[in-house]
């Protein structure tokens, strides 16, 4: 009992100690809690009515989207502007597609699987024929094509056949089309089910085609603004915020956006980088002109373009060394020359011209053997009976080959860096052979016997030995640049000392305002995407740590500082100002107004000091453009529109440059135009189909979007 009641007499600390433990428990569980919310954000790059995408998916409908391009296009990789490029289209896709698919469900709409079916068979949807599954002879999209390699591929893939690796490409492709016209066929219903709710009638029809085509001739008298000085008008602050009020809802923000000061310095060669360089350039020049094997000089130069001995079109240079060798002769060396636009020293060599075929048609037979010699007597075998008439295709077969013709252009060759002596010999023989001549070639891994059946497209070609070096900086000057720059930075961390002592160290601080992290790099500058998060993570009156950047070749820093917020922009700045000009141009045109105020026709416009010109063709469907106030003015038309023939405008008109008066002289409808009731109708069922599809951006500010893309791409 004596131990029954110690334990008692242990309840509060015992309570205590528990509840600390639970404590303790439950905010470890917490903070284990938070902290994977927090890695989960992390992992977000935005979000559509609450859906959000990973950076996983994303990156995954990115290289979706690559891979279509780099197979339609035949090409092997994308500029870091194209993949720019396809992350907004990516994004841009999503951002709608969850739009879409949100507001279709709430109306039960769907794209059916029978419905898909239908498109296909129909196949005049554009996209089908963007398919490998286009009819050669018919020129349309054939079904059966599809349904012929869908079963094909999943034969193949069922069996494990090693081949499947281009089915496979094909078959993702597909995916992405079919998938991509679900979206389009959804996004089109939706569409028109919104047009169906903007009806025309034949008054409307009527309406509209008087708009277009009456056409009114007007003496105007033009009180232009530009004539009351703007020290005549008085502004006050209470004008100014009852204008603000009064269209406040134009200066409504839906995106954060951030003003910034920065430097941004850009490293280049110094007079001692340049002259080094130049004796590169000019110890090429001496080797080209004394006869040195060229690729040799070439290589020893380091030459930004190789040299491959191959003749050439023009187009296989880069433009500033096509357009020198168009006005060289054979065997002539340049001097070094510059050229801006890519900031390269260049020497050039013309070592050669002729007139080639820019396109040849061949066909050809491999020949193996066990040893070189073996391949080699067979192909004179070859050789010796397609000399003697016999038929190419049947002896191609005889070694299990077509034997069919092919083309090849110089584009497929001519731009190649690198070629060893093989290729260079096999485009060679078919870029000279004349058409119907055979050739025995001999390779290391056997022989080919090569005709060519027909030539076509004669143009210039050249061999050209070219060195192009870039004016690039050294070591040593990039680190003094790194070391002056660094030193500004770190002894002006405010935006006072940045913009106060920027001369005095050789640097200019330049302004951008309303920057969103959208972009894809800040004020222009290549691999920018770290100053871009420290600029929408940073609190105004902050200045960056220095950035190395672009191509290696520039340092920045930024301070920031504005940061405009989601919601409506406040009474300053660019604002103000904007507001200033308005308030102003009231109150010229008030004072314009006051000046003709009782005035009845244009005679007594022009005694009160108007500008009086006449005006024809005025349509109340375009706004005119008055020269006199050199602005365009949809108010006047459509205050002409309103009065008849031969009455003089019942008010003062405000417009955007001038105050109007105005007789209409004559009214008449458009020479040759002729009402069509069911053309017309039918015009204007496609405007409210346009009108329609302006809906996205009002459904865009209500998805709630965030976009965190900057954070990782």
């Amino acid at each position: 009992m004596a131990a029954i009641g110690k334990i008692r007499s242990w309840g509060p600390v015992l309570a205590t100690v528990i509840g600390l433990a639970l404590f303790a428990f439950i905010a470890e569980e917490m903070f284990r809690s938070c902290e994977s919310t927090n890695n989960e954000r992390r992992q977000q790059v935005g979000e559509v009515l609450g859906k959000k995408i990973s950076v996983q998916e994303f990156q995954s409908l990115v290289d979706e989207y690559q891979e279509v391009i780099k197979m339609t296009q035949g090409r092997d990789n994308l500029s870091e502007e194209e993949l720019n490029q396809v992350k907004d289209q990516v994004w841009q896709q999503f951002v709608n597609n969850t739009i879409i698919e949100t507001e279709a469900a709430k109306v039960g709409l769907t794209v059916t699987d029978e419905e898909m079916q239908n498109l296909l068979k129909a196949g005049t949807n554009p996209m089908l024929m963007q398919t490998p599954f286009v009819n050669q002879q018919t020129g349309r999209f054939d079904v059966s094509q599809l349904t012929k390699f869908l079963a094909d591929y999943n034969k193949m893939k069922s069996q494990g056949n090693a081949q499947t690796e281009q089915y496979e490409r094909i078959y993702q492709y597909w995916k992405f089309m079919e998938k991509n016209i679900r979206q389009q066929l959804l996004a089109t219903k939706y569409q028109q089910l919104l047009a169906q709710c903007l009806l025309s009638n034949p008054v409307s029809a009527k309406m509209a085609f008087d708009a277009q085509n009456e056409e009114s001739d007007v003496l105007l008298a033009a009180v232009p603004y530009s004539t009351i000085k703007d020290s005549d008008v008085e502004v006050s602050d209470g004008d100014l915020k009852d204008k603000y009020n009064s269209q406040k809802e134009q200066y409504k923000q839906y995106v954060e956006s951030r003003d910034i000061k920065y430097v941004d310095f850009q490293v280049q060669a110094s007079k001692a980088d340049r002259d080094a360089l130049m004796k590169t350039m000019q110890e090429a020049q001496r080797q080209l002109s004394a006869g040195v094997v060229p690729a040799e000089a070439v290589r020893k130069a380091q030459s930004q373009v190789a040299y491959t001995g191959l003749f050439a079109t023009r187009n296989a240079f880069p433009a500033d060394i096509a357009q020198k060798i168009d006005s060289m002769a054979v065997g002539q060396v340049t001097a070094p020359f510059e050229t801006k636009y890519d900031n390269t020293l260049n020497v050039v060599k013309l070592i050669a011209k002729t007139q080639l075929p820019d396109s040849v048609e061949y066909r050809q037979i491999q020949v193996g053997g066990a040893t070189p010699e073996a391949a080699q007597k067979t192909a004179d075998s070859i050789y010796t009976a397609l000399q003697g008439g016999a038929d190419f295709e049947a002896v191609a077969k005889k070694y299990g080959q077509t034997g069919e013709k092919q083309w090849m252009t110089s584009a497929m060759y001519e731009r190649t860096q690198t070629i060893d002596a093989d290729t260079k010999a096999y485009i060679q023989a078919i870029s000279t052979l004349d058409a119907g001549q055979l050739k025995n070639l001999q390779f290391s891994q056997g022989n080919i016997v090569l005709q060519v059946t027909a030539r076509k497209a004669f143009v210039n070609k050249f061999d050209v030995a070219v060195v192009k070096h870039t004016i690039d900086f050294s070591k040593q000057t990039y680190s003094n640049a790194y070391n002056k720059f660094s030193q500004y930075v770190s002894e002006n961390n405010n935006i006072e000392g940045l913009e106060k002592n920027a001369q005095k160290f050789g640097f200019r601080v330049q302004e951008r305002q309303d920057l969103y992290n959208s972009e894809h790099n800040v004020v222009g500058v290549r691999s920018t995407r770290e100053a871009m998060k420290w600029i929408f993570d940073a609190k105004e009156g902050e200045v960056s740590p220095l950035y190395e950047c672009g191509n290696n070749d520039h340092l920045l820093v930024v301070a920031l500082t504005a940061i405009h917020p989601v919601g409506y922009r406040p009474l300053n700045g660019m604002v103000k100002d904007q507001i200033r000009q308005e308030v102003i141009r009231d109150k010229k045109f008030a004072k314009a107004a006051e000046k003709l105020a009782g005035v009845k026709d244009i005679a007594a416009a022009k005694a009160k000091g108007a500008a009086i010109d006449s005006v024809r063709q005025i349509t109340f469907s375009a706004p005119v453009f008055v020269q006199s106030a050199g602005a365009s003015e949809p108010a006047l038309s459509g205050a002409v529109a309103a009065v008849k023939a031969g009455q003089f405008s019942p008010a003062v008109v405000k417009g955007n440059g001038a105050a109007y008066l105005f007789q209409v002289l004559s009214k008449k409808q458009r020479e040759g135009a002729k009402f069509d009731e069911k053309q017309q109708t039918q015009q204007l069922r496609q405007q409210a189909m346009q009108a329609a599809g302006r809906f996205m951006n009002e459904l865009y500010l209500k998805a709630d979007v965030v976009d965190n893309r900057y954070l990782f791409f």
